[in-house]
């Protein structure tokens, strides 16, 4: 059963406007930061978003969406326009993204002290709002742990150097990071991702993870390191699929106790055993989300189905799907 944890989530929603390769053109809620939020209430979780949404059409469907699976949306009274990104996909269901985006968020104190927060994406790196997100995590994190996502969108991050310098405060900053190979080529081409997330390791964080498609995904920790291959899926699309993975991680963090103040001392001591139930649960989240059109992670049934199915394939097939170099 999930901890009663009170979770907060900063960041940004966005109107999804999904071009398909057939013509046809969906609106789905998301945002990185807003869709995580979405997760881990689908995952029963007790989690409030921080964020801004405008007086139209597209944010009285992201508040729906994200109150009816049980998040309780707080803004700063802004009425500037929704948020939206144009996602156009390939025949391969791999996303494309242009934006038109603000983001002006004042601070707002929230109303009882959150025992986790996580953030990232635009929120981190789009002023003058992310002045308010960092602002909000160093204040917040003298009792709460923090989990941060880059979620790197290349048109809205600006002087590469810049970006990079923000990155690296925020991964100070947290406890957890998770990052795409993308992210990771973008912010330093021609590393490899293994390099990259030792080196963040070492500027403060307990884990850092980083995802890598049908590759599946890699945990560095001080302990060593922490393989899991990606769950066997048909993918629709990719939208949404590491937000959801964000989700599933903090899920198990939290089941094994290792969120909160009392849990990051834990945190820092995780074996690897420990690490790699957490990266099954992640990758379970996001194989659900890539069987379906937009960004719609798994309920917590869900998620117990299909690590159940993954046992299964597992004993069916020969070699581990998790690995401890």
């Amino acid at each position: 059963m999930p901890d009663p944890l009170d979770l907060l989530v900063i960041g940004e929603c966005v109107a999804d406007i999904v071009r398909l390769p057939d013509g046809d053109v969906h609106v789905h809620p998301g945002g990185s930061p807003a869709n995580v939020a979405h997760g881990l209430a689908r995952l029963g979780h007790a989690v409030t978003l921080l964020t801004q949404l405008g007086p139209d059409d597209r944010g009285r469907l992201i508040r729906s969406h994200l109150t009816e699976a049980g998040v309780e949306v707080r803004t700063d009274g802004s009425a500037a326009p929704t948020p939206s990104a144009v996602v156009t996909l390939d025949r391969e269901g791999r996303a494309a993204y242009a934006f038109e985006i603000a983001w002006t968020l004042a601070p707002v104190a929230p109303e009882r002290p959150p025992h986790h927060v996580h953030t990232g994406s635009i929120a981190t790196v789009t002023d003058p709002g992310a002045a308010t997100v960092l602002a909000a995590v160093e204040s917040l994190r003298t009792f709460a742990t923090v989990s941060y996502d880059p979620n790197v969108r290349p048109a809205l991050m600006g002087d590469h150097d810049a970006a990079v310098r923000r990155v690296e405060h925020c991964v100070a900053l947290s406890d957890v990071v998770r990052a795409s190979d993308e992210d990771l080529e973008w912010l330093y081409p021609g590393e490899e991702p293994e390099t990259v997330a030792r080196r963040w390791l070492g500027r403060g964080p307990a884990v850092v993870l980083v995802t890598r498609g049908g590759d599946g995904a890699l945990a560095v920790l001080p302990g060593g390191r922490v393989t899991v291959d990606a769950f066997a899926t048909d993918v629709v699309d990719t939208v949404g699929a590491g937000d959801a993975f964000m989700s599933g991680t903090l899920h198990a963090l939290a089941a094994h106790g290792l969120l909160g103040p009392d849990g990051r001392e834990r945190l820092r001591t995780a074996d690897r055993s420990t690490v790699a139930d957490v990266l099954r649960h992640a990758a379970a989240c996001a194989a659900v989300t890539v069987a379906r059109a937009g960004a719609n992670p798994p309920d917590a049934a869900e998620l117990r189905a299909a690590l159940a199915r993954d046992r299964s394939r597992r004993r069916d097939t020969p070699g581990p799907a998790v690995r401890h170099p």
